[in-house]
């Protein structure tokens, strides 16, 4: 699933291109990606003409604000990612105008496309169906609880140790699974959480209640770390994600321990584990990381 640096990623990308640019049509083979309103020709209806003023984060969802006080919010889910660019359909399959990365099988599953005034697309690849779209009133979305209850962005300003700290009191559990709460924090997820750890020197199962001053500062630190260097790398593209253009992200030679299960550890050369609980994978090193 993109975490916060794919989608912070797709974000600056989407600035970078759609910015100002008026929605004129919408096509779907897969009604059900339209959440709200749920009857698509309403969606549809609803979201032609509206130009987009800003194009945001908030978590793992981008957000454009558009014009007549509308926001519309994309979730990407577990396979989906976003693109820009100009398609035709050919024998029922939107193919890209021109040969490159946007060609590639991953980039091929297009169940939602948006026609801007200019002529250019975005379009929506998402191999297993889970992405989903909501059109709100930008005030009514801002106040829902749904965002009011998510949990501080970590690459904030605003987000020091002192909040780190705050956003952990009274939590129990184990520190990999509550740093992955998103209104705990918000936008972390499998990738970023081992990697974190690693940085940290914690063992994922080990419960939050009982870091001490010490860990707790190293795991702040290395959250800021690993985030900010996935977004400068353009995210982590070893599965299904792609950038706007249909390319791949350049974190995979950064990751020291998640998907190296029985590499070893680039730090003291200790087998890397991977424990599963809570229906997720760990990936640690038990020299390292000790519980």
């Amino acid at each position: 699933m993109p975490e916060l640096p794919e989608v912070e990623t797709t974000v600056k990308g989407l600035q970078s291109k759609v910015l100002t640019r008026t929605f004129v049509d919408v096509w779907s083979d897969w009604k059900k990606v339209a959440k709200k309103p749920k009857d698509f020709k309403l969606f549809k209806k609803q979201l032609k003409g509206k130009k987009i003023i800003k194009v945001w984060r908030r978590a793992k969802n981008v957000i454009f604000d558009l014009s007549d006080g509308y926001s519309l919010l994309i979730h990407m889910k577990m396979t989906g990612h976003l693109m820009v660019g100009v398609w035709k359909l050919e024998h029922a399959i939107w193919n890209p105008e021109k040969p490159g990365p946007l060609a590639e099988k991953i980039n091929t599953f297009i169940h939602l496309l948006f026609t801007l005034d200019n002529g250019k697309m975005i379009a929506l690849s998402d191999m297993r169906k889970f992405a989903k779209t909501e059109l709100w009133k930008t005030d009514e979305l801002l106040n829902s609880p749904e965002f009011k209850n998510l949990g501080p962005e970590p690459m904030d300003r605003s987000f020091t140790l002192v909040e780190f700290k705050k956003a952990l009191k009274g939590r129990r559990g184990k520190v990999k699974q509550v740093i992955m709460i998103p209104e705990v924090i918000a936008g972390i997820g499998n990738i970023y959480s081992s990697e974190a750890l690693w940085w940290a020197k914690i063992h994922p199962q080990k419960d939050v209640s009982k870091l001490s001053d010490k860990e707790l500062k190293r795991l702040y630190d290395a959250i800021k770390k690993v985030l900010a260097a996935g977004i400068k790398l353009g995210g982590e593209s070893f599965a299904d994600y792609r950038n706007i253009d249909g390319k791949k992200g350049d974190f995979d030679d950064e990751r020291k321990v998640y998907k190296r299960e029985k590499e070893k550890c680039p730090r003291c050369k200790t087998p890397i584990v991977r424990l599963k609980f809570g229906g997720r994978s760990a990936f640690f090193c038990p020299a390292c990381q000790q519980l």
